[in-house]
């Protein structure tokens, strides 16, 4: 029988436990997360370390990524862990065959010490945690939370302005479906006094339940609807792309996909001298390449360094023997 791990919080404490939500995280958490990824950039990120020599971590990934598969693969490679690497399972596993995710979860607990898994249904991988012997992090779960994102871009935002209260920020793009605006505004809304502009269509705004839930856990929130509502000198903008995959009709999609375009124009308009610019990626339009030279654009830097520092904080705090 599986120990059920579940939705536990951290406490301080990250060894064998699931990450799945910001629900789980405390400021402390935060922080100790934080701590152990500048201690990490100190090295050389490209000078291997044994911390984690012997151990096996999973990579099962449903959906596709980039950024997120390579930095965890990365991240535990250099940390001395080896990788077993699933990509596109549907095709090239056993689920071809109508295997359950809780018996290839099973299965894929007599070869892991952890594993990192990526699926396009909400609620998954609380599902596969359920079942597993193992710890699981949440590498996206359809358009519920991308916590790992979330960590990466809280510490962008520490490290650029040495605080997470008093914050006042902008999202822009697909707020209904994006798992990662979820997770941030979770990590966000620990912190006291910060608030949060949502600039999206209107079919893209939060849902209802999620908006109130987030401004309960103590975030301001305030939906705009165009450019010219937004807040002149924000200490961030956080751009998202509307989500292609989300949508059932390819209309419904063209109609809004490009409906807020971050560019220079924009940014002299409304930007402050020190306002950063952010996006998880992949860009699809929604972000001109002309941005990319503005050294307060911190997607194609920062952020992307910063993934996977962060992530091999994770797994050395999961792993690593004292």
């Amino acid at each position: 029988m599986a120990k059920k791990l579940g939705l536990e919080r951290i406490n301080g404490k990250f060894r064998g436990k699931n990450i799945l939500s910001l629900d789980q995280f405390s400021q402390k958490d935060l922080q100790i997360v934080f701590t152990k990824t500048r201690k990490l950039k100190e090295n050389n990120p490209r000078k291997g370390l044994n911390l984690l020599k012997g151990n096996i971590v999973t990579l099962l990934f449903f959906e596709p990524s980039t950024r997120t598969f390579s930095s965890f693969a990365v991240a535990a490679k250099r940390l001395g862990a080896q990788t077993l690497e699933l990509t596109d399972p549907m095709k090239v596993s056993s689920f071809v065959k109508g295997e359950s995710m809780s018996d290839a979860i099973k299965v894929l607990n007599a070869y892991s010490d952890l594993l990192i898994i990526r699926h396009p249904v909400r609620g998954s991988l609380q599902i596969a945690a359920d079942v597993s012997e193992v710890p699981v992090i949440n590498a996206g779960d359809g358009i519920g939370e991308h916590p790992t994102q979330a960590l990466l871009d809280l510490f962008t935002i520490h490290e650029k302005f040495g605080r997470l209260n008093n914050l006042a920020g902008l999202m822009a793009g697909d707020m209904l479906n994006g798992r990662t605006v979820h997770s941030l505004i979770r990590g966000l809304a620990k912190f006291p006094n910060n608030k949060i502009y949502l600039l999206s269509p209107r079919k893209l705004r939060l849902s209802k339940k999620d908006f109130e839930n987030f401004q309960k856990q103590g975030i301001e929130l305030a939906e705009i609807y165009k450019d010219s509502d937004i807040p002149k000198n924000l200490d961030f903008w956080y751009w998202t792309r509307v989500q292609k995959e989300r949508f059932r009709s390819l209309k419904d999609y063209n109609r809004v996909k490009n409906k807020f375009i971050l560019n220079k124009k924009l940014i002299d308009k409304y930007a402050g001298k020190k306002t950063i610019f952010m996006h998880p990626l992949p860009r699809v339009g929604e972000i001109l390449e002309e941005v990319d030279e503005d050294e307060r654009a911190v997607n194609l830097s920062s952020e992307i360094k910063n993934g996977m520092f962060v992530r091999k904080a994770l797994l050395s705090l999961g792993l690593e023997r004292k």
